[in-house]
């Protein structure tokens, strides 16, 4: 493993977040193991008078969904009840995934913020496990179909055509253990960047399903049997995937914002043991 790669691989395991405002430090913490679900406390990672962004744990709820009749905790009722003002998200994360999550105080807000993503104007970054070696950086532009769920999407029109989608991706570090899975005869595994510049449906997932690298603990899209084995030999059991970065205008001051967030906990502690194997 070459110097620049052990020098990122570091950075991007280091147990802090910084949030940069017009490139100042505008906010700075430390934060352990992501907070769990049952202490109904999420980390803040940005707030001023108009917006606040947190650190979503993986398994976390955005918002009340028909997917889940009986789940009682949501992102939106948690942080409104922790701060006492009532929240409006700009965006959503999958239920699986962790990282930065932001909201504004209005909904006026939350919508310019939405369509800052519409139109393609903010950015995000993500950082993924995934199966086998990822040896570059690459483009994936290839159209997504919408996927419907029978009970979440019952009134949206069936039968869309496949809809643009690109993502680019960046090799970070590759791990080999000596030990078979499957149909291969040790378990190889690639920590990646994405960039995704669209924002379909569990696109990260499948685009990454698409150039044969599934996401592991992707338990839609994914491979079971590297999922089985991320669980049994190394204890991981949630997705490994985590948005670490988003930047936007701020739609009030029209500065630029740049906020950050970890890899979560249990993603974090893998990367450790996987250490050993990076090749």
């Amino acid at each position: 493993m070459g110097e620049q790669t052990q020098r990122t691989m570091k950075n991007d395991l280091k147990g802090q977040l910084t949030v940069h405002s017009d490139e100042q430090i505008i906010g700075k913490a430390s934060v352990g193991e992501e907070e769990s679900v049952n202490a109904l406390h999420l980390p803040v990672l940005y707030q001023d008078e108009h917006i606040i962004a947190i650190e979503k744990p993986p398994g976390l709820l955005v918002h009340r969904s028909p997917i889940d009749r009986h789940e009682t905790v949501f992102a939106v009722q948690t942080l409104r009840d922790q701060i006492g003002q009532h929240v409006y998200p700009a965006h959503r994360l999958d239920r699986p995934t962790s990282g930065v999550l932001v909201f504004s105080f209005s909904s006026e807000i939350a919508a310019k913020l939405g369509q800052q993503m519409m139109d393609k104007q903010v950015v995000k970054t993500y950082h993924a496990i995934v199966r086998g070696f990822v040896h570059h950086t690459g483009y994936i532009d290839y159209a997504l179909k919408y996927r419907y769920d029978k009970i979440a999407d019952k009134h949206k029109r069936p039968q869309q055509p496949p809809q643009p989608a690109s993502t680019m991706y960046q090799s970070v570090a590759k791990f080999e253990v000596p030990e078979p899975v499957g149909k291969y005869q040790s378990a190889r595994y690639s920590l990646v960047k994405l960039s995704p510049s669209t924002g379909r449906k569990h696109q990260l997932r499948r685009h990454m399903v698409h150039i044969r690298h599934p996401i592991i603990g992707d338990t839609t899209h994914g491979d079971g049997k590297q999922n089985k084995f991320a669980k049994q030999h190394f204890n991981f059991n949630n997705l490994a995937l985590s948005c670490t970065q988003m930047g936007f205008s701020h739609p009030i001051t029209g500065k630029w914002v740049t906020i950050n967030s970890q890899m979560h906990g249990e993603m974090r502690l893998w990367l450790e043991k996987l250490a050993p194997f990076c090749v």
